[in-house]
């Protein structure tokens, strides 16, 4: 019973939003005849806001050992941007103005030389500006999804600390065999050693432990990015990016292991990071592409050549049957003359206007006996050359004026239209259903008064 009545239920609702649906589409038929779309020629463009997120990864002395771009919680980093089109005509190149905010770090474990357990972290500021291009050259604007590369310069602020003790203020010691404990390994058998556990809280500045020889350099340091991604064009107002962009810096100490220590030398290479990102872009400000304007009259083209009617019977020419009908005689919706009796002979030349069904008649609508008609038909009785014009008029003469409708069924849907019952659909009939479309006087949609126009012409 429940499975029932969810049948019955999906059903109305299915049908309901099909009804719905319809109207609007119709609604909207007539609403977008008293509109026009114009696209904008020189909009001006404002800056678009962008908001992002992303994964920061630190390339240098100190590292994870397990080398992956999401190690932990804390290395998520958080970028806010303005972009504006430097070349306004072309929209190739873009200028970027970003905030990077998030934190690097490094933890470094080694069994053999407990010299070289290091580890540090440090939150880091970025304010920089790059040039992004988006391949304009070579790539429509309209399309969906576009690459983009960008080159910049930034200013990089950081302050590296590291963990050297627990929470009780006990110092770590790393042994060989892969503890840490209180005491150095070399008093091992000489004092009780007690195994501690990493609370990573890093609460002792590098700088201020001055090791390796290092001392007084600078934490704010310049360095390069280069950003690439792809850009995913959302709407006229939205898009989003997924890039990764590589960090060169102007310094070797983020951290603290430099080429120019003494106790432990690093390579010569700048310290370096990387911030993989996905990000959303809104123009709120920039001009609309398209403009729409109100029209208080709907464009429709008329052909005043449909509107003409040369033997005044009220039936335009392109749809009259009997275009030559004299004047004042009174016609049907095709344009040709009455015949009440179907005899095809017209009422206003018929001398017999109530002749009997299916009977053989004149060219003026009078019958034929039967007596005559075998008599004409006798061959014993050979009918003159000179006489053989007039009996063929007498017989089929009358058949030039008339003309056969209904020869094709009007579909179901278009029975309503025929309001004078005659198996046709006149001019004048199709002609009122479209006046009364645009005045919305009926349900018609606009197929379906394509439908009845090609229907009218098949007819």
């Amino acid at each position: 019973m429940v499975r029932k009545f969810t049948y019955i239920f999906f059903s109305l609702a299915i049908l309901f939003i099909f009804d719905i649906n319809t109207v609007l589409a119709q609604e909207n038929v007539y609403e977008n005849l008293l509109k026009e779309e114009v696209e904008v020629l020189n909009p001006v463009y404002k800056p678009v806001i962008g908001v992002g997120t992303g994964v920061l990864n630190y390339i240098g002395e100190v590292h994870n050992n397990i080398h992956n771009s999401v190690v932990g919680r804390q290395n998520t980093g958080y970028k806010i941007d303005v972009t504006t089109f430097i070349d306004n005509k072309n929209r190739y190149f873009n200028a970027n103005f970003y905030l990077l905010l998030g934190n690097l770090n490094g933890n470094e474990r080694n069994y053999t030389d407990p010299n070289r357990n290091l580890n540090f972290s440090t939150d880091i500021y970025d304010f920089g500006i790059n040039v992004i291009y988006n391949f304009g050259h070579f790539i429509s604007k309209k399309s969906l999804i576009t690459p983009f590369i960008g080159l910049g310069l930034e200013d990089f602020q950081f302050n590296s600390k590291t963990d050297l003790h627990d929470s009780q203020g006990r110092k770590y010691y790393y042994w060989t065999d892969g503890t840490i404990r209180d005491i150095d390994q070399s008093l091992a058998g000489t004092q009780t050693s007690n195994i501690l556990h990493r609370d990573y809280t890093y609460e002792t500045d590098i700088k201020d432990l001055k090791r390796f020889g290092l001392s007084n350099y600078s934490q704010n340091a310049l360095a390069i990015p280069i950003d690439l991604g792809l850009k995913f064009n959302i709407s006229s107002r939205m898009y989003m990016k997924l890039g990764t962009s590589l960090h060169y810096t102007f310094t070797d100490n983020i951290d603290g292991v430099s080429y120019e220590g003494k106790e432990r030398t690093g390579n010569k290479m700048n310290d370096m990071f990387t911030y993989s990102y996905v990000s959303f872009h809104f123009d709120l400000f920039s001009s609309p592409k398209t403009v729409t304007f109100e029209k208080l009259f709907a464009d429709v083209d008329f052909d005043y050549a449909m509107f003409e009617d040369e033997d005044n019977d009220m039936v335009f020419d392109p749809v009259d049957k009997c275009p030559h009908t004299p004047f004042g005689v009174e016609v049907d919706s095709t344009g040709c003359p009455l015949d009440a009796d179907k005899d095809g002979v017209p009422d206003y030349l018929d001398k017999q206007p109530h002749s009997n069904p299916n009977a053989i008649v004149d060219e003026n609508g009078i019958e034929i006996s039967p007596d005559h008609l075998a008599l004409a038909l006798d061959t014993a009785q050979a009918i003159k050359r000179e006489d053989v014009e007039a009996y063929l008029q007498t017989i089929l003469g009358a058949a030039k004026y008339y003309k056969k409708h209904g020869s094709v069924t009007i579909p179901e849907k278009f029975k309503a239209l025929d309001t004078n019952h005659d198996g046709y659909i006149s001019y004048e009939e199709l002609l009122k259903t479209i006046n009364d479309y645009f005045d919305f006087k009926n349900n018609m949609s606009n197929k379906d008064i394509g439908e009845l126009t090609d229907f009218f012409f098949t007819q």
